[in-house]
């Protein structure tokens, strides 16, 4: 199915996003892993890639970056990431803020990002 390429959209975790789309979700040098899983065959073929991640590491630092600092699974893949703060879209190399979660700020996005963020209008919050 996936390597046919007779899938249209995925969703998957990551844990590195950069601002061109670019994806990091398998691999933490140092650290013993089994293999690389699907998550390749997945970002190879399917045509709509959907993050969802949480927006900030544990020690709270951004995992929406400028370019990735891990291992890449897949090279300018990503349309867009859902995270606990907010729903952004990649476009023209560029996080732009769609939606922010119930009770957080454009502010809050902001510092937890360190891409490149465009916040074109006002944002509404997410509906659930």
């Amino acid at each position: 199915m996936i390597r046919g390429q007779h899938v249209d959209l995925t969703v998957l975790g990551a844990m590195e996003v950069a601002q061109n789309g670019d994806i990091a979700n398998w691999k933490i040098p140092n650290k013993l892993i089994k293999g690389m899983g699907g998550a390749m065959d997945l970002v190879a073929s399917a045509e709509q890639i959907i993050v969802a991640m949480m927006h900030t590491n544990k020690a709270g630092a951004s995992k929406l970056l400028k370019r990735c600092s891990l291992p890449l699974t897949g090279v300018r893949c990503v349309k867009m990431i859902v995270t606990n703060l907010a729903v952004l879209e990649i476009r023209e190399e560029q996080f732009i803020l769609k939606e922010r979660a119930p009770g957080v700020s454009v502010d809050e996005i902001r510092k937890a990002t360190e891409g490149d963020l465009i916040v074109e209008s006002e944002v509404p919050e997410m509906q659930f």
